[in-house]
């Protein structure tokens, strides 16, 4: 059995134009974009969109899917950093940053009742690994609190996403947001004396 045919040069160039063009549009206008503007702006015919992408949910999946992707990725290259504290926070911080950035592209994947698919279900799953792998190393060198697990990080960072993105213009910056956060995370320092402190 083979797998699907893979794509003419001239075919793949279309798609990759197409779903730049998707990210722009669906991170600015939401799910309100039809599919017929997004092929105007990546000045293909509606015909060569809808042999890529049949339906606007098929569009905005691949979008939301390649840019999970990357997060993927991003993660998994993070793996062993030299600095693990570094690592976590500084991605913590990038996962943060693009949802503040595309507050309008995911809040549009919510508000369509998009359950996600396998495929969107996996990649998560691997973000979601990525980010336990570095909690763990990063909790193993001493680096952040040792009482805190992949569920309660993940939490945290889903709360602060959905509070950037129902900010709107007046949404506190995330910098500030997640250097709050960075703090909150980090090992206490150790005492000289073990962790007892001198009474008053």
């Amino acid at each position: 059995m083979t797998g699907p045919k893979p794509l003419r040069s001239d075919a793949r160039r279309n798609r990759e134009r197409l779903l730049e063009v998707a990210r722009a549009a669906f991170g600015a206008d939401g799910l309100s974009v039809s599919l017929d503007e997004i092929a105007r702006r990546a000045g293909v015919g509606p015909g060569t969109l809808y042999r890529h992408f049949p339906a606007k949910e098929a569009l905005f999946e691949a979008v939301l899917q390649d840019r999970l992707q990357r997060l993927a990725d991003e993660a998994g290259a993070l793996r062993d950093a030299q600095d693990p504290g570094a690592a976590l926070l500084g991605y913590v911080d990038r996962l943060i940053a693009e949802a503040a950035l595309k507050r309008d592209l995911v809040d549009a994947l919510a508000s369509a009742g998009t359950e996600l698919s396998a495929g969107l279900a996996e990649t998560g799953a691997r973000i979601r690994g990525g980010i336990q792998h570095l909690l763990v190393r990063a909790q193993a060198s001493g680096a952040i609190r040792d009482d805190l697990g992949v569920d309660d990080l993940m939490t945290i960072i889903a709360s602060m996403m959905f509070a950037l993105r129902r900010g709107g213009a007046q949404a506190s910056d995330p910098q500030r947001a997640v250097a709050v956060l960075s703090d909150g995370l980090l090992a206490a320092p150790r005492a000289a004396d073990g962790g007892r402190r001198a009474s008053a």
